[in-house]
């Protein structure tokens, strides 16, 4: 009889098998200089919910031959059910895809990211990317850059005034669509101008390293109590908006969090 939850297939992939498989294509391609894991595992955080987030290091001439390489890999080991390129990564040499496997854990999502030899960008510093795992790293050829503390809080001072001068000029839309009776108009509004803000706020405040992160692992880096009044702000029970509280409270966090900046 079913117990009701769903049966693992013995069959599936590891991490480690995937990891294992990878390696021993790249390590050999002489245009392949080094291979890491980050994200979960670069924070010890892995566990069965968790995807694969893979930095690959290539001559910047091959990184189509380096996804077509991974690719093969891949498909040694099962179909590849779906692939979801990124057309614009945010960073001119870094180029990205995700991969799911028809014989690994729907969880099991496997976000690669190709980087050119000359990319500026490594995603290496430990400040904010944890501690990466390297499957290899041919000649230490790659290197964590010098984390820039004083250009980071020059960012946070830039981007506190741009939140407060975003939020004076916007916050009274979310009343505008609740005078209205648009109320979906009105929730959209309320989660992406005050919370979304009060967020980030929060985050200059509580661990400003990740101050934009979104909403990424925030339940590791801000106060338990403070989750708990973000649930209650975003999960809004009935047709009341709960504008006045978020707004105060926001007012009052980045007052904080400009004083925060200044003993970084």
């Amino acid at each position: 009889m079913s117990s009701g939850v769903p049966m693992t297939n013995e069959k599936r992939l590891t991490r480690d098998i995937i990891f294992k498989t990878l390696v021993n294509a790249l390590e050999t391609l002489d245009y392949v200089h080094a291979f890491y894991e980050g994200g979960a595992a670069a924070f010890n955080r892995v566990d069965e919910w968790s995807d694969i987030d893979l930095y690959l290091v290539v001559d910047d001439e091959k990184v189509n031959e380096a996804f077509l390489a991974v690719e093969k890999a891949l498909r040694s080991l099962s179909p590849i059910k779906q692939k979801f390129d990124v057309p614009q990564t945010g960073w001119p040499s870094v180029f990205q895809a995700f991969y799911r496997l028809e014989d690994a854990s729907e969880y099991l999502i496997i976000d690669l990211c190709v980087l050119k030899l000359t990319s500026p960008d490594t995603f290496l510093e430990p400040e904010i990317h944890g501690n990466v795992v390297f499957y290899f790293n041919k000649h230490g050829k790659i290197r964590p850059p010098q984390f820039d503390r004083e250009a980071l809080v020059k960012k946070m001072r830039e981007r506190l005034g741009r939140l407060q001068a975003r939020f004076d000029m916007f916050n009274n839309f979310i009343q505008k669509e609740i005078n209205r009776g648009h109320l979906l108009e009105a929730t959209d509004l309320y989660h992406s101008f005050i919370l979304a803000a009060l967020v980030e706020v929060l985050r200059i405040k509580h661990n400003p390293i990740h101050y934009n992160f979104k909403m990424e692992y925030v339940h590791y880096e801000l106060p338990s109590e403070t989750i708990k009044k973000l649930e209650h702000l975003y999960f809004v029970k009935d047709r009341r908006i709960c504008k006045k509280n978020t707004t105060k409270q926001l007012s009052g966090s980045v007052g904080q969090c400009r004083r925060s900046i200044k003993r970084i």
